[in-house]
């Protein structure tokens, strides 16, 4: 079992009772996210508290009445997946950094300069971010995050969410590989013409438009022609 000095609690709430296990912080996170992990290698011990802090277990009766079994480990299960792991603050602060990444990634990709149309690079979305202060929530994703996110950033630099509608023309001798690349990317209309050229157009995130044609100039040699209509979402 998990060395209790370095366990963390686990708690859940359920018809007005508290239910609190000690468990490793990692192996906890990662046994509510669904990974395969033997239950004996993340609970620190064989008790069921009411209060941890305060060393009082909870009421055998009650845990087999509201969780329909004594089985100790079954009964963590439920507590670990159902409830709150206590995250220590180390944890929260990486928790934290992954998803402040993941948002600086999703701007990058999805939001483009206001005036110019063109991509704000990393540096200047993470320097934004630290003028505007901005408070990343460890517990939400970045997706969730991203509209408040913007918004704050918008009184520090010119930005705007923008996806680009691109009509490609592509020659016959490269559409056969050019194809397999789109289909990468939301392919609203592929046409394949008389001649065995392809017409196709593709949604794209604005603050990727260099990315996307610098892999279909390569493919196609420059050989390519488009057309570019932009909407802000």
């Amino acid at each position: 079992m998990v060395d209790v000095d370095k366990a963390i609690v686990a708690r859940l709430k359920k018809e007005g009772r508290t239910f609190e296990i000690l468990v490793d912080c990692d192996k906890a996170l990662d046994f509510k996210a669904g990974k395969e992990i033997p239950i004996e290698d993340v609970v620190a011990t064989d008790d069921i508290f009411s209060d941890v802090k305060k060393g009082e277990k909870a009421s055998s009766a009650e845990v087999e009445n509201l969780f329909n079994t004594s089985d100790v480990l079954e009964v963590a299960k439920v507590i670990i997946k159902d409830g709150e792991v206590q995250l220590t603050q180390e944890h929260k602060e990486n928790m934290r950094e992954v998803v402040r990444k993941q948002l600086v990634e999703l701007i990058h990709r999805n939001a483009v300069d206001a005036q110019t149309g063109l991509p704000h690079p990393v540096q200047r979305i993470e320097n934004a971010m630290r003028e505007a202060n901005i408070k990343v929530r460890e517990y939400e994703s970045a997706e969730k995050q991203l509209d408040q996110v913007l918004n704050e950033l918008k009184p520090i630099i010119p930005i705007k969410v923008e996806v680009m509608d691109i009509t490609l023309q592509i020659p016959a001798k490269f559409a056969g590989n050019c194809m397999n690349v789109l289909k990468k990317y939301k392919l609203s209309k592929n046409e394949w013409q008389s001649d065995g050229s392809l017409m196709a157009v593709v949604e794209i995130p604005a603050g990727i438009q260099e990315e996307f044609f610098d892999e279909v100039n390569k493919l196609t040699h420059g050989e390519v022609e488009s057309k570019i209509d932009r909407r802000n979402v």
